[in-house]
């Protein structure tokens, strides 16, 4: 494992200046290129490249914010809130849900239906809230604290005119209760968390495992059903089809994987394709994909 680490590694390195940086949020602008590659399977972590270099969670938190709601919540009534479909456009995107017919967002991995799912989490205030991330972040990556960039939480929070726009039409809808902006600080917070090559694996393996003393195995399947059907944004449906792996991407460059009982990939570089997703962390994937056998319907 170690040895085809390096050499994807070694294989794609040259081309990390290759796309575009998420330009809107300006601090992710930024971002130093680079790449890194970690796998964690039931013996190991395998690394190869900037495993240790921190980027920001983005949209990847939206695992964590939808683990901790149906904690909060039964499954149905999270559901009446948010679907369980693909929707086809961007991530972003704010046409569909403002058609009349239209009642709720199409999935928790978009950002209409992840401000929704933030909405979910129950506390009596937004620390004690955020705590609740926090915790199951600590769990998950097996460290005792978790770290945020506050210039991406504040860049990204100045600029999220989108995303605002988005829970006010939640909100106008009847959709979303609560402070509309305490929710959006919650879900610009987790956005915010500092993560690396191999925090990302570790959630990939946590979520291959099915294994936690508080969450139902039910979540998990729940969970890995909607990384592999929307987890990569307007392109999960190609992903699926050429890899085959339940996965979730983020605009910072950093993408998750989880191979079912058997490992979690996390690998970051970066620059995006048209679609969000990190250039060379799908490539990165798709190589080790194609010489260890993962899809999951081989």
């Amino acid at each position: 494992m170690q040895k085809l680490l390096e050499k994807i590694y070694l294989t794609n390195k040259e081309a990390i200046s290759k796309g575009e940086k998420a330009s809107y949020i300006p601090a992710l602008a930024k971002v130093s290129d680079s790449l890194g590659l970690a796998v964690r399977d039931h013996s190991s972590i395998y690394t190869a490249g900037d495993t240790e270099f921190k980027f920001t969670f983005q949209s990847i938190s939206k695992i964590i914010l939808l683990l901790v709601a149906l904690q909060d919540s039964n499954t149905e009534d999270l559901f009446n809130h948010v679907g369980m479909e693909s929707s086809g456009d961007s991530f972003n995107s704010i046409s569909k849900l403002d058609f009349t017919h239209v009642i709720k967002p199409y999935n928790p991995f978009i950002n209409s239906g992840a401000i929704l799912v933030a909405s979910l989490i129950k506390g009596f205030s937004y620390q004690e809230k955020l705590k609740k991330i926090t915790s199951l972040c600590e769990t998950i990556f097996q460290r005792d604290s978790i770290s945020f960039n506050e210039e991406v939480f504040t860049s990204e929070k100045n600029s999220a005119y989108r995303n605002r726009a988005l829970a006010y039409l939640l909100k106008e809808k009847n959709i979303l209760k609560g402070d509309v902006e305490e929710i959006l600080d919650l879900y610009f917070k987790c956005c915010a968390i500092e993560v690396n090559c191999i925090d990302l694996a570790n959630l990939g393996y946590f979520l291959s495992i099915n294994k936690h003393s508080t969450i139902p195995n039910k979540h998990f399947q729940i969970v890995k059903a909607l990384m592999l059907t929307c987890g990569m944004y307007d392109y999960s449906g190609e992903f699926a089809v050429k890899i085959g792996l339940p996965s979730k991407s983020g605009v910072s460059g950093g993408i998750v994987t989880c191979v079912p009982q058997r490992m979690g990939i996390g690998v970051f570089s970066p620059r995006l394709d048209s679609k969000g997703n990190s250039i060379l962390g799908i490539k990165c994937i798709d190589e080790l994909n194609k010489a260890l056998h993962l899809n999951i319907f081989r």
